[in-house]
């Protein structure tokens, strides 16, 4: 926190005044009321006020008093506040008679970061349950400390006529708490009561509607005991639910949204109910239960009755608990046998979410059996967050004087950062221009900045189709209005066919704005810097490891060590390059990357291979030609496509139909207990995989059990991890090494590698604040650019 205080040059017990200015998450937050309570505890006399600046405040009182209230405002701040910069100087006494809330004001040019979404607060979830509360089972009940805020606000100030509740018009006794300001409702904008407020129905389309509550709840709870899917409406967007624990409605699920294995979602009653079905450990409890409710990643029990459609081939289940009143409304009906189920964003595959009702009907409606909805509008859609939690025992406080460390506190490790988080700003080491950078094709999120705060948005999503595109669009113009942004220079990816690049490249044109084409993996590493409020000061040895990146010599690029700063940066070693047998077609199959890295390196397609056995003759005659003549095959130096490679050659997938999935299941296969490693050869700049390979073909060929040979491949690529850092940091002196890009989400190589790094004396950076996949990508695009414009 930045701050300064003038509070050295008048006499103790003289009266006297004292201004006060304050940013940070600062409005909506329950700050003001917070203020005028230790004010009138202290019988101070003056005002407060919120402005698109910040938050004002003009007190008269005796010095002591005045210094007590200072400190008392930044050690008793709301919960939920941040505050980032603070200043306060003494000057005359006005002669105020009162201590007042002023009328919020707009400033401008000036901005303030903004809450994201908040879960139900116990205070309010007690009154949810209470049947003398006048809110008692209102599935819109919140107050200054919860509820929404991110996806109902149209502008700032925080007020709400500038949000979607401003048609709803408060009753009497609504009206008197948000204006009493030693209420906890005091200017909780969504206020609200079954008087005023929202109101929810359940829908079957063409069938009927029913507008009670308590029908409602009784109707859903029906359908998804019968095992139909209901689309219900949430903070940020709609859900498609099931019963978890029924086979028929979960594959049912997967056949109507297109979504052939990839995990879904669950939501589970509370921290019992996933204890009867994950294993929990202190770190992973706290996150469940925090604020932010993500869906947290979880190793899955043996004995779970969750159905093996969720997550087909995987150890691993994530989770999140209710966040909304109507969700611990649903989970409440003693004769309910439903104790988990499935939530999985509301959409078909790779279209952006549903978040207004008559959309929901028309693009739900061959996904859901019934809706149930609501009347409160969502201004912006926000999916769900999701976190894991990384091995405390790597994570150790930030000790400069200690020769081996990693430099992040939080055990948090972040795979989707939106509901929750966004759009909480990263705080950056110094005053940057306005900047927008548009992000990557997949997993896209984009950042703009002003002064020294990053806001990186909400998950977009995958940038393949116009829906998604459009949604990208609102998104920019939401932040640049929010934050009073007009960039003055936009970043992008170096790729000249992605969405996100060529609105960037499309938009500079047309606005004369200068344009930053930046590295992809230059841009995962300065992202984990930026995070870690790095000052691009020295460089540092960036281990950028992925799937797909556009190289600067036209390759694509994957398996990269650098030496990096905001600047520039230097390929020290890359994986050796191979080539990529019909480019997306191999990402899709990666029998045909294995059998590309197969014969790249001189080594037999042997026909008890079942990437072999994929294959009829004549296509092997074809992909051999395909390889021989060069014939669309670009090369790649991608430790994602080797990881496929490596999990086809095994046998454990030669078809993919989600990002990652031949990984992710190699990896779920690795045992933890195994030692061997296949050894990585280094050369000139370059990391060499024949002895590698070959040792692992020779294993598949011996009927060694896949989980060795997944576990003897990770083990040898941390080695090969380990040797590059240390030889890079012999040859420069370097010590500090950043670890970012997909292949870091894989929890079993990250950990082995900070293992092996922190005990050869290095210190190990990893995401904190933003994912080390392309959802933080935009993060460093803009830091990137910022450095290229100051020079």
């Amino acid at each position: 926190m930045r701050g300064s205080i003038g509070l050295l040059t008048t006499p103790n017990n003289k009266m006297q005044g004292l201004c006060v200015h304050i940013t940070g998450i600062v409005q909506g937050v329950g700050f003001r009321p917070f203020i005028y309570n230790l004010a009138t505890r202290h019988k101070l006399k003056g005002w407060v006020k919120n402005t698109s600046a910040g938050v004002e405040i003009e007190v008269d009182g005796e010095r002591d008093v005045l210094e007590l209230f200072v400190h008392q405002i930044k050690e008793e701040a709301p919960t939920l506040s941040r505050i980032d910069e603070f200043s306060a100087s003494f000057r005359r006494a006005h002669g105020f008679t009162d201590f007042d809330i002023l009328h919020s004001e707009s400033v401008e040019g000036a901005f303030q970061p903004i809450s994201p979404d908040v879960s139900t607060c116990p205070d309010c979830l007690q009154e949810l349950f209470d049947p003398n509360d006048r809110r008692f089972r209102y599935p819109f009940i919140n107050c200054t400390n919860c509820g929404p805020r991110f996806t109902i606000i149209n502008d700032i100030p925080y007020d709400r006529s500038k949000t979607t509740m401003a048609h709803f018009r408060m009753c009497p006794d609504c009206e008197r708490e948000y204006k009493d300001p030693t209420d906890r409702r005091f200017h909780a904008q969504p206020v609200a009561c079954p008087v005023c407020g929202p109101q929810v129905t359940f829908e079957r389309l063409n069938v009927e509607t029913l507008a009670g509550l308590e029908d409602a709840l009784v109707e859903t709870r029906n359908a998804l005991k019968k095992g139909e899917i209901v689309a219900i409406k949430g903070l940020g967007g709609f859900h498609l639910a099931c019963d978890a624990t029924n086979e028929q409605a979960v594959t049912e699920l997967r056949t109507r949204k297109l979504r052939v294995d990839k995990p879904f979602a669950l939501m589970m009653p509370d921290i019992a109910t996933i204890g009867q079905h994950c294993l929990l450990n202190d770190d992973e409890r706290e996150l469940l239960q925090s604020s932010a409710r993500p869906i947290v990643l979880l190793k899955k029990k043996p004995r779970s009755t969750i159905v093996e459609e969720v997550s087909p081939r995987q150890g691993w289940l994530g989770v999140m608990l209710p966040y909304t009143p109507l969700h611990y409304l649903l989970f409440t009906d003693s004769g309910s046998q439903i104790t988990a189920l499935v939530m999985t964003s509301g959409n078909l595959t790779e279209e952006p979410i549903a978040i207004n009702n008559n959309d929901a009907r028309q693009r739900l409606s061959r996904l859901a059996d019934a809706f149930l909805m609501h009347n409160r509008d969502i201004h912006i859609r926000c999916d769900d967050s999701v976190m894991r939690v990384v091995d405390a025992e790597l994570l150790m406080e930030d000790d400069r004087e200690s020769p081996s460390i990693v430099h992040r506190p939080s055990s948090v490790y972040p795979i989707r950062r939106s509901r929750g988080y966004s759009p909480f700003p990263v705080k950056l080491s110094w005053d940057v221009p306005q900047i927008l950078a548009a992000g990557s094709e997949l997993k896209n999120t984009f950042c703009i900045t002003n002064k020294n705060y990053a806001f990186l948005s909400h998950h977009i999503g995958d940038m393949e189709n116009y829906e998604t595109l459009k949604s990208f669009e609102q998104g920019v113009q939401h932040f640049e209005r929010l934050f009073r942004v007009k960039p003055e220079a936009i970043a992008c990816d170096m790729h000249p066919n992605y969405l996100a690049t060529r609105y960037a490249l499309a938009r500079a044109e047309s606005e004369n704005l200068p344009v930053f084409n930046i590295q992809h993996h230059h841009a995962h590493v300065a992202a984990c810097m930026a995070e870690h409020g790095l000052d691009g000061s020295h460089p540092v040895i960036g281990v950028s490891f992925d799937g797909t990146g556009y190289g600067e010599d036209g390759a694509i690029w994957g398996g990269e060590i650098l030496v990096a700063d905001y600047m520039s940066f230097q390929r020290a070693f890359h994986l050796e390059y191979f080539p990529l047998p019909g480019g997306d077609a191999a990402i899709k199959k990666p029998a045909r990357t294995a059998l590309a890295l197969l014969w790249h390196l001189g080594l037999e397609w042997d026909e008890r291979l079942d990437s072999v056995a994929e294959f009829c003759t004549q296509d092997l005659v074809v992909l051999r030609a395909q390889l021989e003549r060069k014939i669309n095959t670009p090369m790649t130096s991608s430790m994602g496509r080797l990881f496929d490679a490596a999990a086809a050659l095994t046998g454990v997938r030669q078809k993919v139909n989600y990002e990652g999935q031949a990984a992710i299941e190699f990896e779920a296969l690795a045992d933890s207990a195994e030692k061997g490693k296949y050894t990585f050869g280094l050369g000139q700049g370059k990391v060499e995989t024949h002895t590698a390979v070959e040792s692992l073909v020779k294993d598949v060929m011996a009927g060694v059990h896949p989980s060795i040979i997944s576990a003897r491949f990770h083990n040898g690529l941390a080695e090969m991890v380990r040797e590059t850092c240390l030889k890079i940091k012999s040859d420069t002196g370097i010590n500090e090494v950043v670890l970012s890009g997909g292949v870091w989400q894989n929890i079993t190589l990250l950990q082995k590698v900070m293992r092996l790094l922190t005990a050869s004396g290095l210190i190990v950076y990893i995401h904190q604040e933003v994912p080390a996949n392309d959802g933080g990508l935009s993060l460093g695009q803009a830091v990137i650019a910022a450095t290229r414009m100051r020079g």
